[in-house]
């Protein structure tokens, strides 16, 4: 099953982009109201779920914009499988995601609700307006560290080999479009637990995120997500 959290950095990384209105950012929403659903596929193409993206905030603040995006899951039955919130800060270069919005708010709560000690560190997210074939991006990473009394738990994720590695089209439900393709590397260790897997996401100049693959570390379509509709 294509699970949203696994992917997140997906986030994954999760890098969910589309045209700003307010002319801030290329690739990603900054207008109160903008939605976007989306349908997440196995990997022979059965519809598994799907999820939904709305920008509930935007903000203004010492030249910078700040959006507020929140995020549900539905699973194939359509059951409300997670809800989570994540900040997105437009600069004058492109945008910035926050880090700790990798780490579901939904699941953050949970571990809140455990009476666990939890602290979150990591950079954030960086895509910029202007993108080129060829043009390397910077890493990204969170560390999430749990003290649960007589334990400590440790996970650490990093999103790398960030790539613009071609421009071409994509069709899905919600049309063609002429796309930008970024490719990334994301490493994750949970204990003594250790995967990887790779991504690529298909981004169109004034819509944003159309399509995303995950792939396992020997190559293999692990699932996907293609845009379904949208409103902006």
């Amino acid at each position: 099953m294509y699970k949203p959290f696994n992917a997140t950095p997906i986030l994954i990384f999760m890098v969910f982009l589309t045209s700003a209105q307010n002319t801030c950012s290329t690739f990603y929403p900054m207008t109160e109201g903008a939605s976007y659903n989306y349908e997440q596929l196995n990997k022979k193409g059965k519809i598994e779920g799907t999820s939904s993206y709305t920008v509930t905030e935007v903000t203004s603040e010492a030249g910078n914009t700040q959006a507020t995006m929140k995020i549900t899951y539905m699973d194939g039955k359509g059951k409300n499988a997670m809800e989570s919130d994540f900040s997105i800060t437009c600069t004058t270069n492109g945008i910035l995601i926050d880090f700790e919005s990798l780490f579901p708010t939904q699941m953050r709560q949970q571990y809140d609700g455990m009476n666990m000690d939890m602290d979150l560190t990591g950079t954030d997210i960086e895509l910029p307006n202007n993108l080129t074939v060829g043009q390397e991006l910077a890493d990204a990473n969170i560390t999430v560290t749990m003290n649960m009394g007589a334990m400590n738990m440790k996970m650490e994720v990093n999103t790398i080999d960030r790539k613009v590695i071609a421009k071409e089209s994509v069709t899905t439900k919600a049309g063609t479009f002429d796309c930008f393709v970024i490719g990334s590397t994301t490493e994750s260790k949970v204990m003594m637990s250790k995967q990887s897997f790779s991504d690529k996401i298909w981004l169109a100049p004034g819509i944003g995120l159309i399509k995303q693959e995950s792939y396992s570390k020997n190559g293999k379509l692990m699932g996907s997500m293609e845009l379904e509709s949208y409103s902006k």
